[in-house]
């Protein structure tokens, strides 16, 4: 017999609990329902899964992979393929393998490499802000951002990146309400891949992502990978790595376009950005979950998860545990212990948490340096995403 110490109002509100699209918006609401009485409990939503919303029980789990497999997928729903991505779809022992391949791209080294083009490129980007009465600050900065650093890094085609937002939004915003909508951006995204590796194939190599792809090997017999694992790389890259930090930058920007004694504060303190940054993501992160598949029984907090159950390790919740976190649902810049799970945790952690890390300070740093006071211009704009988000610029009369 499983124990069950929900309250009667924290199950009924999480039996179909979510955390995508519209979801996201009073999802703070259900975090707190969470750990009020429900820290392991079960969703019927997208062929049901059991989730876990304490900060100790995802850790806990990140580092049993023999116990919480991420095959099929870590995505639930799917990314647009029913594919597994190259490595964060893998499990040992050959996630290892793939990923110590990209390990390279994303050295101290290569950060400081990386460094200037990204702040001349933060630069330019928020000189076109501050021009302007009222800017996009998503559209305008946060997204092309991103963008240009990534598509340079791993050398995708300049002539290209008009249409990786479209492809971005309908593989990762569409896919829960749409589906079709989904793997049709998928598909497309497989076959740009397929004809830029294979044009790649044979031209001299850059110093690029696809180039390192082109040239590893893996394995005892020193293979070269096969062009399904290229591709299912470059779509990982891809969807992860153009999304994921431009969330991060724009939710950070709604926040003290909506919050002025705190964009005072950074203003007035820039040293304390890097900190800030860790808060917009302990609290707004861009991956507020990640799935799991139980490969024997096990018990977390008296609650039984049966082998090929589905498990959801909500980092959301983990990231407002009151047990881990002093006044957890409070963006503070004086946070000292965060130990968040923004990039998770264990083997599956993100490979390009630094880079990601490097993007959003920088970015902070140099919007705000170089825009003058920013307000919401459009109240109802919500928080997740890397949809519109409109801001007011006030220059000094005279200005």
């Amino acid at each position: 017999m499983q124990a069950d110490d929900r309250s009667p109002d924290a199950g009924t509100r999480l039996d179909a609990f979510d955390f995508h699209g519209s979801a996201l918006d009073d999802i703070w609401t259900d975090y707190r329902a969470m750990h009020a009485g429900c820290p392991v409990g079960h969703s019927s939503k997208y062929g049901g899964f059991t989730f876990l919303a304490k900060l100790e029980d995802i850790f806990s789990a990140e580092q049993q992979p023999d116990v919480f497999a991420v095959s099929p997928s870590m995505l639930l729903p799917a990314f647009g393929t029913d594919v597994p991505m190259i490595p964060i779809d893998i499990d040992p022992p050959m996630h290892a393998v793939y990923r110590k391949i990209l390990l390279p791209l994303f050295t101290p080294r290569m950060l400081d490499v990386l460094t200037p083009g990204i702040r001349q490129t933060a630069i330019e980007l928020a000189e076109a802000v501050a021009a302007q009465d009222v800017a996009d600050a998503s559209k305008e900065f946060a997204r092309p951002v991103v963008t240009i650093v990534f598509s340079r890094l791993c050398g995708f085609p300049e002539k290209d990146w008009p249409k990786f937002d479209q492809w971005v939004d309908d593989i990762i915003y569409e896919r829960a309400e749409d589906p079709e909508r989904a793997y049709a951006a998928g598909n497309a995204v497989r076959a740009y891949f397929d004809d830029l590796l294979t044009e790649r194939r044979d031209a001299p190599r850059e110093q690029d992502l696809i180039s390192v792809l082109l040239d590893a090997r893996i394995g005892e017999e020193a293979r070269h990978l096969t062009h399904d694992e290229l591709i299912s790389y470059c779509y990982l890259l891809f969807v992860a790595g153009l999304d994921t930090t431009s969330w991060a930058i724009r939710s950070g920007l709604w926040h003290l376009a909506r919050t002025p004694e705190a964009q005072a504060e950074l203003r007035a303190k820039p040293e304390l950005i890097p900190a800030a940054a860790e808060e917009f993501l302990r609290m707004l992160a861009p991956v507020q979950g990640m799935a799991r598949t139980c490969l024997r029984d096990t018990v977390v907090r008296g609650r039984e998860i049966k082998a090929g159950e589905r498990v959801v390790l909500v980092f959301g919740a983990g990231n407002r545990d009151p047990d881990a976190f002093d006044d957890p649902d409070t963006i503070r810049f004086d946070r000292t212990k965060n130990r968040h799970l923004a990039f998770g945790g264990g083997i599956h952690r993100c490979l390009g948490s630094n880079l990601g890390r490097r993007e959003l300070v920088i970015a902070l740093e140099e919007f705000l340096r170089v825009v003058p006071t920013f307000t919401a211009e459009d109240p109802g704009q919500s928080w997740h995403g890397v949809g519109p988000l409109s801001v007011r610029i006030h220059r000094e009369r005279g200005g």
